[in-house]
């Protein structure tokens, strides 16, 4: 009788474990192991939910394309895939910002989106890699360290887009050995650099992905580099320590002001300035210059030039533009803003910004040919922007010698950046969606715009059929400032792939965790809309966004 009790609970444990998703996962999570392509190396493990996971998942990470390289060393591709039990045929790619050097979770995380709408909690497998090299393989490089790969061309490569095109077919064979199926609808994901990966993506690899969701690309991303010696060789102009040059009284004065004159240019006073073409047509900077030494309410001449000569972007000594110019807007008074341009809250970098230490690194080791072997302190990441040559060191990123066969402008931008068409991406039916700050201190808003109108231009007016921007008033680098930063543009994507339907106005609100609003900008919604258009105040409740209709300007 034990005996036969015990091979009915043995039959039973088997019906049980056939039947129960959760045990057949495990098991094909460990098998999965053993299934890797040649020369990768995985490891697997069965994970459950968690704050950021609504879904069990098997967790795969991953390493190929091992090698040596310039000064004996080692540089692979690291990667994580993340395979949830609710998976609804998708697979994204997910491109991390920064100079990459790092596995981030593979969440599918995107501006603007809450934790529930994360890809991998909207049925994604999710991929995230290292970008081809370790950002701590040089201790000794100090703040320059993160940026020393750029000393090894397929490092450089791999940056710009070799470990893409590496990596994307291994994850997906492995999300379609996993599941036993095929990927239905690929995506790629990123913003900052992530979005410049993303436009090069579609332009170098245009069948790999179904939509491609960009956040505030740099995609010019050399160029945009030189704006950071442009911008501390401006501030040194006021101060010798540029932290100092411009307070945080000066830059709210300077947002004020705008305000005042741009802020009804949409219909209604609101702290947004959803006009923002009119706005530039309209703002005069030089008016808020003190008129003499008893004015108060106004800004010294020197930071007023220091802040226009800023907004004018980097230009050499025959006044030839190298970048682009950027947008007159409220921003300029958040804390993502002054982190950027100003000053940071690193002890560790004598509270120096950004721009100094990763965009002059940046700068030195990756972004030009040859490099400058610049030391990874603060003060000769400072003395190398204040001492960098428009007419001389500008020309750079370009260049290319005996060891760099590709300019890292070549490498790093999409090829057609200049003239973009998009043909292969538009033939195979991809669609993508690009949102863009109009107060981003690191890629500027006009830069993407142009990028826009002259895929437009080319394409006779065409570019909607499969292309969408839209800028957010007052949002930096990522979310903050007087902004509604809050919006989901992963799921108008994913309709638009996958059911054609094109989407119009995105429903964007303020976050109450967000410091820097004002008090009536709480449990505010607005229309994002794609451009040309702009939200304008119609008529109904000032909180609501079906108060407002896109429009164009005249």
């Amino acid at each position: 009788m034990k005996m036969l009790s015990t091979l009915a609970a043995s039959i039973a444990a088997l019906f049980t474990f056939a039947a129960n998703p959760l045990y057949a996962n495990v098991a094909n999570c460990r098998a999965l192991a053993t299934n890797a392509p040649k020369n990768v190396d995985i490891k697997t493990l069965m994970m459950a939910p968690n704050k950021e996971m609504r879904s069990a998942y098997c967790l795969v990470s991953g390493v190929m394309s091992q090698r040596m390289g310039v000064g004996s060393k080692l540089y692979s591709v690291k990667f994580e895939l993340r395979l949830p039990s609710f998976w609804q045929g998708r697979f994204a790619y997910q491109f991390n910002g920064g100079n990459d050097g790092e596995v981030k979770p593979a969440l599918g995380k995107i501006t603007g989106l809450l934790g529930s709408q994360y890809a991998i909690n909207q049925g994604f497998a999710v991929l995230s890699s290292n970008g081809g090299h370790d950002s701590r393989a040089y201790p000794a490089m100090g703040l320059a360290g993160g940026a020393a790969f750029g000393h090894d061309p397929e490092a450089r490569r791999d940056y710009g887009y070799g470990a893409v095109q590496k990596l994307n077919p291994v994850a997906r064979s492995l999300v379609e050995s996993y599941y036993q199926s095929p990927v239905q609808y690929a995506y790629g994901l990123g913003q900052s650099n992530g979005g410049r990966m993303a436009m090069v993506a579609a332009s170098r690899f245009p069948e790999m992905f179904d939509g491609l969701l960009v956040g505030y690309p740099g995609f010019n991303l050399p160029k945009a580099a030189l704006q950071h010696a442009w911008d501390i060789q401006a501030l040194r102009r006021v101060n010798d320590d540029i932290g100092q040059a411009l307070s945080k009284r000066d830059l709210t004065f300077f947002t004020n002001q705008l305000l005042t004159q741009c802020d009804t240019l949409d219909g209604i006073s609101d702290d947004l300035i959803f006009a923002v073409d009119a706005c530039q047509k309209v703002f005069n900077p030089k008016a808020l210059v003190c008129k003499n030494d008893l004015d108060r309410n106004c800004l010294s001449l020197n930071k007023v030039a220091a802040l226009m000569r800023m907004h004018m972007g980097p230009h050499n000594s025959k006044n030839q533009a190298l970048y682009t110019d950027w947008v007159y807007d409220s921003g300029i008074r958040s804390n993502n803003w002054r982190m950027w341009k100003l000053e940071s809250e690193s002890s560790a970098w004598s509270n120096k910004p950004i721009s100094l230490v990763m965009g002059g690194a940046s700068l030195a080791h990756i972004f030009t040919t040859p490099y400058s072997n610049v030391p990874g302190d603060v003060y000769s990441l400072e003395n190398y922007l204040l001492n960098f040559d428009f007419d001389k060191d500008a020309p750079k990123i370009f260049a290319t010698n005996n060891q760099f066969k590709e300019s890292a402008m070549s490498i790093m931008t999409p090829p057609d950046a200049a003239k973009p068409k998009l043909t292969g991406f538009h033939n195979n039916g991809g669609k993508m969606i690009i949102f863009h700050g109009n107060s981003d201190p690191v890629f500027s808003v006009k830069d993407t715009v142009r990028w826009y109108d002259f895929l437009d231009f080319t394409l006779e007016g065409r570019a909607s059929e499969f292309v969408r921007l839209y800028r957010v008033p007052g949002m930096p680098h990522g979310q903050g400032g007087l902004s509604v930063d809050q919006f989901d543009m992963l799921q108008p994507l994913i309709s638009w792939v996958e059911r054609k339907a094109a989407p119009h106005s995105v429903v964007a609100a303020t976050r109450l965790d967000n410091p820097e609003i004002t008090a009536r900008m709480a449990d505010l919604t607005r229309p994002l809309c794609p451009y040309p258009s702009y939200a304008k105040y119609r008529q109904g409740s000032l909180q609501k966004a079906s108060s407002f209709q896109c429009v164009v300007s005249k």
